[in-house]
């Protein structure tokens, strides 16, 4: 049943876990880099890691025997990465020859935009929404996103490269945030199982 409550509940909390924002200054640098990324693409793969994580997020994790906060935990280390790279300018991942040059799917949508922190949110608060609800605040959210990467250049002129530098570092700051406090949350949850 469609609820307006409901579908900007879950958009909130899902916006807040994606942050589209937070990855502007990285997908700027990826750019810079040579990599090419396509907002049509990234709309597409997110799309799908959406529906996947909304309607079998549960299947995956059993048929390869992981829990999920074991999944969390793994995620937050490639998050805590990405935002090492970001805040000391430092390069970690190194480029394979097999990768190629385009950097849509990885690193941009999993794990930056559709990574542990979504799938661990979408699997805990679908029991709150009805299910037509959260994939319209998922669709809303893949819109967002979309926009974001197309107008990414459009983005970089109008900032320009200082404020683009400062939101490199204060974002980095923040995914470092982000992956200490899911790596801790979930660590813990598995100590205690222990």
């Amino acid at each position: 049943m469609l609820n307006v409550n409901e579908i900007i509940g879950a958009f909130l909390v899902l916006f807040a876990i994606i942050d589209a924002f937070a990855a502007m200054p990285t997908i700027i640098n990826l750019k810079k880099q040579g990599k090419t990324i396509s907002a049509s693409k990234a709309a597409l793969y997110s799309s799908v890691m959406l529906l996947i994580f909304f309607y079998v997020g549960d299947v995956m994790l059993r048929l390869f025997h992981i829990d999920l906060p074991s999944f969390a935990v793994a995620g937050s280390i490639v998050i805590f990465v990405i935002g090492l790279e970001m805040t000391l300018n430092i390069a970690i991942f190194r480029d394979s020859k097999t990768e190629g040059n385009d950097a849509t799917f990885i690193p941009v949508v999993f794990p930056l935009l559709t990574g542990a922190g979504v799938f661990t949110t979408v699997l805990s608060i679908r029991a709150q929404y009805a299910d037509i609800n959260m994939l319209i605040a998922m669709g809303l959210n893949v819109v967002l996103i979309f926009i974001i990467i197309a107008s990414i250049d459009y983005i970089e002129k109008f900032l320009g490269d200082a404020i683009i530098y400062m939101m490199q570092k204060f974002f980095g700051v923040i995914l470092l945030s982000i992956a200490l406090k899911l790596f801790i949350t979930n660590i813990t949850y598995i100590v205690e199982q222990i």
